[in-house]
């Protein structure tokens, strides 16, 4: 996506933040752009996307792949996010990233988080998850070109898009526990989230991750984002979001003609 002029730039405000964080963390896939080291020129890839817990796109790419060799080679990178929908594609909002690629080592917590985390979001790769040429990165983003369509263009930085909460590290403590207990006692819940909170149709709606932000769900192909009222300041309240925003939800429901 070209950069866009600074005289169309708009000023950065809290409704063009939620859609970047929206288009970030709804992502199933993206086109992940890297310097091709034997000539220097850019090469483009389509890779599966899912985000850690403080927001950092995460890919799961094989070492057979010429964008694995490249981002090894030089880990400047960018990766554009947001599917068009009907009629002209350029009026949907995309996000571009700028980020430097990270590759997790394997068996340290920290790869594990974010595997479980991307498996959570895209299932069908648990078949090569497990290979030994398959490695999880995470995409540091530098700063972001948001374009939120036609004459909606805003320049977006880091602290903008990533949440460096300290409730992370006990909320990445709970996350799994939280997901299999909703997912497995609470789909009329969940239901309500996404019915109501992301305006989404159809049913079989599952929780895919927690964030100190917000929650993703996902029904088949289809992926949903909701925010939470606040953002949360310990771990202790999640649980107490998730009962306040259900029983909210579910009365504006049942008060709906």
């Amino acid at each position: 996506m070209e950069q866009p002029k600074k005289d169309v730039i708009r000023e950065t405000d809290a409704e063009a933040i939620r859609l970047a964080k929206t288009l970030l963390r709804s992502a199933r896939f993206g086109a992940l752009a890297v310097l091709d080291p034997e000539t220097g020129g850019p090469l483009a890839s389509r890779v599966g996307v899912a985000t850690d817990l403080d927001g950092t796109p995460l890919i799961l790419v094989s070492a057979l792949s010429a964008h694995t060799g490249a981002i090894v080679a030089d880990p400047r990178c960018s990766l554009l996010l947001g599917e068009p929908g009907k009629g002209d594609p350029l009026a949907h909002p995309r996000i571009t990233l700028s980020c430097r690629a990270n590759r997790l080592q394997r068996d340290t917590p920290e790869q594990a988080r974010a595997q479980r985390r991307y498996l959570n979001r895209n299932p069908k790769a648990k078949l090569y998850a497990g290979l030994g040429d398959f490695s999880i990165f995470r995409l540091e983003v530098e700063r972001a070109s948001l374009n939120g369509g036609f004459g909606k263009a805003y320049l977006l930085s880091r602290a903008d898009l990533i949440c460096d909460a300290s409730v992370n590290e006990a909320l990445a403590e709970a996350e799994q526990p939280a997901l299999d207990h909703m997912n497995a006692d609470h789909a009329d819940a969940i239901a309500v989230y996404a019915s109501h909170y992301a305006r989404a149709g159809g049913s079989g709606w599952v929780l895919t991750g927690f964030d100190a932000d917000g929650m993703d769900l996902a029904a088949g192909d289809e992926t949903r984002r909701v925010f939470f009222p606040k953002p949360l300041a310990a771990a202790q309240d999640l649980r107490r979001t998730l009962v306040e925003m259900a029983k909210a939800g579910s009365a504006a429901q049942a008060q709906q003609p």
